[in-house]
């Protein structure tokens, strides 16, 4: 009797109240599966896989014992006993008893993605008790950093390798199941980023008995890429998109990398309008990073993409750095920053000094602002830097230019992410941590990470161990209280009750009117929005006052923000202050709008 289970891999409740096992394991002869103290020959079915069916409850362990493997735990474990080598669980979803399964989510034009580390948070029920705070804030959506279940209790969590388990680090399914729905009940949505471009370096034993899941023809920087020519390899990943959409509710998720997907236009192409046939009934948002700025899959069933390209030349602009990437947007660094508020993506298919002078992207003037997430700073951005920097340190000698940027960020018409702790100015590092057991496996981690910084100025040992509990310690982002956090909140609470206000109501349909170059590091971009009204936003990174012509400033405008003190009396002026974004809004045009005899 073949398993009809809502997933194709792992556990599923049958209809008579027992639960079925499915393993794909084409390269063992045969698997027995061990429940509890029992074994049990599971039947070989055509195709690779082996079934089972067994009466057990929820709570018990199981794992699968491949012909000359040994035992190993289920790829698609629900939740693990302990860590990701041990024996998997039983979980019944259905026994949650949710509390706003009325929930329908929020239109897409509406997000405000807060990005939080679950760990450094307090696990589920940590992030749980800021809910509200974040709410009141004007956030409308929490994006919890990778969850699945990764080797040690402390990780960024893409050394995941069981997708399907959330890690007991964080807490129990049901933890993660009261989170989200406390989040729906305060009008929040909550994302996921999930990692399918490959597995962490420890606990993925798929290898040794489906080694058809890789391609060993095709290597990436962690080893041989995953074959998704395998349709068993393609409901691995696309069964589990599909399962924090329906099981935990999640709102939407942001899929990792997918420039390292080999294979990836065919499979994405297919996998975001199924998911969506699957939840028709709520609205399911999906995101990408890719930093091959494929435009196209921004058109067939992708909201939005992170805009790499947005984040690099802001970067730049705000520190001067141009090592590393950034060396691609330092020259001519304004005029990028004119084409990433005009068209989203900065490189549309030119040439990329970042890589090796390769045509990269596809063009994307034709696409909608709220196509792009606009971030100036997030895990990787910080987190990948040796000492783990936040802008708050970097530009401490220029405090009014991040603030200048921040006001961009949020009054522009695209879609906001804040990572945890901008909100209230935090300082403290956000650095690269795990916790590895084997201290050769985590000696060798931690000379890697220094390696990777050749030109670091300083001592190779001043960068952190990620395995040091105290990298881990120093990342955390305690609630502040100071001062200048209070004024930080404040500024984040009424920017974003602007774009509540005056934006997000009008943001579908809007479009890009120009932008124009001002000055170094000082442009004005205006869009039309939905209702025909337009959107101005004056804004000078520089620290200089620079000159407006006066063909390019309208003393109609109604100004609804100003982040410099006297920022209109000087533009009516004709002058745009130093550190300073000023937005401004035009009624649309009069018409008249009555039917057509």
């Amino acid at each position: 009797m073949t398993i009809k289970g809502r997933y194709r891999h792992g556990v599923h409740k049958l209809e008579d109240g027992r639960f079925g096992f499915r393993l794909w394991a084409p390269a063992s002869e045969s698997v027995t599966l061990h429940v509890d103290d029992e074994a049990v020959a599971m039947q070989r079915m055509e195709g690779g896989w082996f079934e089972a069916q067994h009466a057990c409850a929820p709570g018990t362990v199981y794992s699968f014992e491949p012909a000359g493997v040994g035992r190993v735990p289920d790829p698609a474990s629900r939740l693990q006993q302990q860590d990701v080598d041990g024996p998997s669980v039983v979980v019944d979803h259905d026994a949650y008893q949710w509390v706003n399964d009325g929930w329908r989510g929020r239109p897409w034009s509406e997000v405000v993605l807060y990005e939080a580390h679950v760990g450094l948070m307090g696990g589920f029920r940590g992030v749980r008790e800021r809910l509200r705070d974040l709410a009141e804030l004007g956030f409308t959506a929490v994006e919890l950093m990778p969850i699945a279940d990764f080797p040690g209790e402390r990780n960024w969590g893409y050394d995941g390798v069981l997708p399907y388990a959330p890690d007991r680090a964080y807490g129990s399914p049901d933890d993660l199941k009261a989170l989200i729905d406390e989040a729906h009940g305060l009008g929040l949505m909550v994302f996921l980023d999930v990692v399918y471009n490959h597995f962490g370096p420890q606990g993925n034993y798929l290898s040794s008995y489906a080694p058809q899941f890789f391609r060993e023809d095709v290597d990436t920087p962690w080893g041989p890429a995953i074959d998704f020519r395998q349709e068993p390899v393609r409901a691995f990943f696309a069964d589990n998109a599909l399962y924090w959409l329906k099981e935990y509710l999640f709102d939407g998720l942001r899929f990792d990398a997918v420039h390292a997907i080999v294979d990836k236009d065919a499979w994405l192409g297919e996998l975001a309008p199924w998911l969506r046939s699957c939840v028709p009934q709520r609205e399911v948002h999906l995101v990408l990073e890719n930093d091959d700025n494929t435009a196209s899959l921004l058109r067939h069933g992708f909201d939005a993409q992170w805009n790499d390209d947005a984040h690099h030349v802001v970067h730049h602009l705000l520190t001067g750095e141009t090592r590393g990437y950034y060396a691609a947007y330092a020259e001519r660094a304004t005029d990028k920053l004119a084409r990433a508020l005009a068209q989203g993506f900065i490189y549309q298919g030119e040439p990329s000094p970042a890589h090796g002078g390769k045509p990269r992207g596809e063009p994307s003037y034709m696409l909608a602002p709220t196509s792009f997430v606009f971030f100036i700073q997030n895990h990787d951005q910080v987190g990948n830097r040796a000492l783990g920097e936040r802008l708050s340190v970097l530009c401490r000698n220029q405090p009014g230019a991040l603030e200048a940027a921040v006001s961009l960020q949020l009054l522009s018409p695209f879609i906001p992410l804040v990572f945890m702790g901008e909100e209230q100015g935090a300082d403290t590092p956000f650095l690269y941590f795990t916790s590895f057991a084997d201290p050769e496996f985590a000696e060798a981690v931690k000379r890697g990470r220094r390696s990777e910084f050749p030109d670091f100025h300083g001592e190779q040992d001043d960068i952190p161990d990620p395995n040091a509990l105290e990298s881990w310690e120093r990342s955390k982002v305690e609630s502040a209280y100071s001062e200048r956090a209070q004024r930080w909140r404040t500024r984040y609470r009424d920017l974003l009750a602007l774009r509540r206000e005056v934006i997000v109501p009008v943001l579908k349909g809007t479009t890009c009117e120009s932008v124009a170059v001002l000055g170094d590091g000082c442009v004005v971009a205006r869009w039309v929005l939905g209702d025909g009204s337009r959107l101005s936003l004056y804004c000078n990174l520089s620290d200089q006052n620079v000159k407006i012509a006066p063909g390019l400033r309208d003393a109609a405008e109604t100004v609804f923000h100003e982040s410099t003190q006297g920022a209109t009396a000087s533009l009516l002026a004709g002058l745009l202050p130093a550190y300073c974004t000023l937005a401004t809004r035009v009624a649309a045009p009069a018409t008249d709008k009555r039917e057509p005899s």
